[in-house]
């Protein structure tokens, strides 16, 4: 990767829109963790929050097509994953508004953070559990049924975020903590 691109993706936003972002993402993290959704309020008013900070600020650290740029990234992928029945709407919203906040350059670096986060929590999350191996299986035929145009939902139910069978976790506090490891990671190649 280019260091110029790694600046991109990986660059703190301007400080206004840092505190709004964790204080989203904190009352998103603590909802998700109690109550294993994510309320529409703090979503959309991170939605709405991203495109207001965002039109403050005006180009080229901000602006309207910054923003939704950022929230059509976030909002698009996830949205992708939720008919999958691979993540909740709750998620989807959350990301969409972390996208309207930090525009589509710094969500990607976000969303490589939360994948890389989140692999490593679900790893130690089904090895604590004693379910690896199921889990190994299960990614085996995930990656199965994907190649035959399949939803591998349909198949197991415990793939289907929705059910109860399966192993999860409150992917809003992955989301959360993510983001505080991007930050990190921003300011180690912004030196």
């Amino acid at each position: 990767m280019s260091p110029d691109l790694m600046q991109r993706l990986f660059s703190a936003p301007p400080e206004k829109v840092l505190i709004v972002l964790l204080t989203v993402l904190i009352a998103a993290a603590v909802y998700d963790v109690r109550y294993r959704k994510i309320p529409n309020w703090i979503s959309m008013g991170g939605v709405l929050l991203g495109f207001l900070i965002n039109f403050l600020i005006g180009p080229p650290e901000g602006g309207l097509l910054f923003a939704l740029k950022g929230f059509a990234a976030g909002f698009g992928l996830y949205m992708v994953l939720y008919v999958l029945r691979a993540m909740g709407a709750g998620d989807v919203k959350l990301m969409g508004a972390v996208g309207a906040l930090v525009g589509g350059e710094r969500w990607f670096g976000i969303f490589l953070i939360t994948a890389i986060v989140g692999g490593i929590m679900a790893f130690v999350l089904v090895t604590v559990r004693g379910r690896l191996k199921k889990t190994l299986f299960n990614v085996g035929f995930i990656l199965s049924e994907l190649k035959h145009g399949r939803p591998a939902y349909v198949g197991k139910e415990e793939l289907d975020v929705r059910s109860k069978k399966g192993t999860s976790l409150p992917h809003g506090a992955v989301i959360a903590i993510s983001t505080i490891f991007y930050i990190a990671v921003a300011a180690a190649v912004n030196r």
